[in-house]
């Protein structure tokens, strides 16, 4: 058998190496001069030059921007179930409900209609994810948002350069966060990145990351360590100068596998959305892990199953989902497999990704 195919891959070369070096013998490897200038060449390059604050992780990010957004004890905030437990885990953290909503079944993104049939007079935001890396039907939300008078804020954590009608994610809601996990678009090696709307939300931000103070022992709020360090911000920075090739490399993997396989739902993209592909996902109508059973023990090829637990349906987040159904979440978690898209791949990776999912699932129907 040919080497085995991943479904994600980190690419860190000599560049970052280098970065790394750099920063340990400067002797300055805590948050300093590295992460702030992060933080500006992000929001040049990504948000349309919203103030972005970087943090030691996405999960902290939401945490921290949904507090300094004010959301606390008796308010909910709507989220999707099919995404990853963080989204509704930073909303209970900061002793909020989240409330779970129902996706699109072709974007698997979070449903407008859904959300706004979920409004209830404890509602003060929405939280869409841009999923996989295709943007949420952001214009429908601010348009709820607005008639409701609710705050609408961002997980793009999986969405690194992803646009709908010409705006980048992240410049929609009172804050967006990208995670800069090894396995996204791009890598700060553990990391993320708050991109807000408005001074006062940075401001609270930068305070909450870094014990509450701006001025080393003014603490000014309670606050977490949250900081980003200058060894991870040096990576981070070498790798957006690379995101932009690798997103469009990752684009054409994904065109050629919606051209050439058979017999499963290739991923939808919507009228005015670019997607970015974090992650390919196609639907399987037969047995979905028989499938990636066969795809990775007989052809050698890795896929990833996104997300096989619904967050209602999860032990630590069921007890905000009593009675609650959802069946496009249910159905999506039973079919969907995320095949390799990554930069890395050669075209005979590709021609194989896509030999192997056809004769599969032809043995299978």
């Amino acid at each position: 058998m040919s080497d085995f195919i991943p479904a994600a891959k980190p690419i860190i070369g000599a560049e970052e190496r280098a970065a790394v070096d750099a920063v340990l013998a400067s002797g300055m490897i805590a948050q300093g001069a590295q992460v702030a200038a992060f933080e500006q060449e992000f929001a040049t390059q990504l948000v349309a030059g919203r103030e972005c604050v970087a943090v030691n992780s996405g999960t902290s990010g939401l945490h921290l921007g949904l507090l300094a957004a004010g959301i606390g004890p008796g308010d909910e905030v709507l989220v999707p179930s099919f995404t990853f437990a963080a989204t509704a885990n930073s909303v209970a953290l900061t002793g909020a409900t989240p409330v779970f909503v129902d996706i699109d079944p072709l974007t698997y993104c979070m449903s407008p209609a859904a959300a706004e049939a979920a409004i209830t007079g404890k509602t003060r935001g929405i939280m869409p994810v841009h999923l996989y890396g295709h943007p949420a039907a952001m214009d429908r939300f601010e348009e709820i948002c607005a008639r409701h008078d609710l705050l609408l804020f961002e997980d793009a954590a999986q969405a690194h350069g992803a646009t709908l009608n010409g705006s980048p994610v992240g410049s929609f809601g009172a804050f967006g966060l990208f995670s800069l996990y090894p396995t996204k678009n791009m890598t700060s090696g553990e990391g993320g990145m708050v991109a807000c709307a408005t001074p006062e939300i940075a401001r609270n931000v930068r305070l909450l990351r870094n014990q509450g103070m701006e001025k080393q022992y003014a603490n000014e709020v309670i606050g977490l360590n949250n900081r980003m360090t200058d060894i991870h911000a040096a990576i981070g920075r070498v790798q957006l100068t690379k995101l932009a090739a690798w997103t469009e490399t990752r684009v054409r993997n994904a065109a050629f596998l919606s051209a050439n396989l058979q017999g499963v739902t290739v991923p939808t993209v919507a009228a005015g959305a670019t997607h970015v592909y974090h992650q390919y996902t196609i639907r399987v109508s037969q047995d979905r892990d028989r499938v990636q059973q066969a795809l990775r023990d007989e052809y050698g090829v890795g896929s990833g199953v996104y997300y096989p637990i619904p967050n209602h349906k999860l032990a630590s987040l069921a007890k905000f989902a009593e009675g609650l159904n959802l069946p496009e979440t249910d159905r999506a978690a039973q079919e969907v497999l995320s095949l390799p898209v990554h930069p890395s791949l050669t075209q005979s990776d590709l021609e194989r990704i896509v030999a192997a999912v056809n004769t599969v699932v032809r043995a299978g129907t």
